[in-house]
């Protein structure tokens, strides 16, 4: 096996698009190399193709994307397929992902990112989690941005929301308990979730 380095920012990529949890870096690039392949040899709509008797299994895409200070979250950055209600975080968590960032930021936002995939339905909560004197949350770049110096937001992968991520990790941990709470998981739960920070 050769091993090769790659920037960032293409690491934050081929994270994103992990479809399974323990996916390696080998398989995501084979596969999305071989979509690519195939996609331009065929030229074929997809819509036009008949779907009868696909089933569909749905993408759980774990990793986390460089953020673009310039933009607001758009309309695609919110489409996220909806989950059973029913499911818990931990199912969508790939610890192997969580192991393999450099740093308490990368694992928090994989985790929000999870969590956000999971309860997207009632991720708004997240709004009123906050501070003495600062927003942790926001679906506007700008209101976290201004709301203290050096918030360093970050975009939560898959998602419409920002996150403040210039705190250390105790507050962090506090901020999973937090939102891990809101979402309706136990104490024993939520303590878990902090814990893989």
């Amino acid at each position: 096996m050769k091993n090769i380095e790659i920037e960032e920012d293409l690491y934050q990529y081929i994270a994103s698009q992990t479809q399974f949890i323990g996916e390696s870096a080998t398989s995501i690039l084979r596969r999305l190399l071989l979509e690519q392949s195939s996609s331009e040899s065929q030229n074929i709509a997809v819509d036009t193709l008949p779907l009868e008797g696909v089933v569909e299994e749905p993408e759980v895409v774990v990793g986390t994307t460089v953020p673009e200070f310039d933009k607001e979250p758009t309309e695609e950055s919110s489409s996220v397929e909806v989950i059973d209600s029913n499911e818990s975080v931990f199912n969508y968590i790939n610890k192997e992902e969580l192991a393999m960032q450099r740093g308490a930021v990368g694992r928090f936002l994989l985790i929000l990112g999870a969590l956000y995939r999971v309860h997207s339905q009632q991720f708004s909560v997240v709004s009123e989690i906050r501070g003495r004197d600062r927003l942790y949350f926001s679906s506007n770049l700008n209101e976290l941005t201004e709301s203290g110096s050096s918030t360093k937001p970050f975009q939560i992968p898959e998602s419409p929301y920002w996150v403040v991520t210039n705190s250390n990790t105790t507050r962090k941990k506090m901020i999973l308990t937090k939102v891990a709470n809101a979402l309706g998981y136990t104490e024993d739960e939520a303590e878990e979730i902090r814990e893989l920070l």
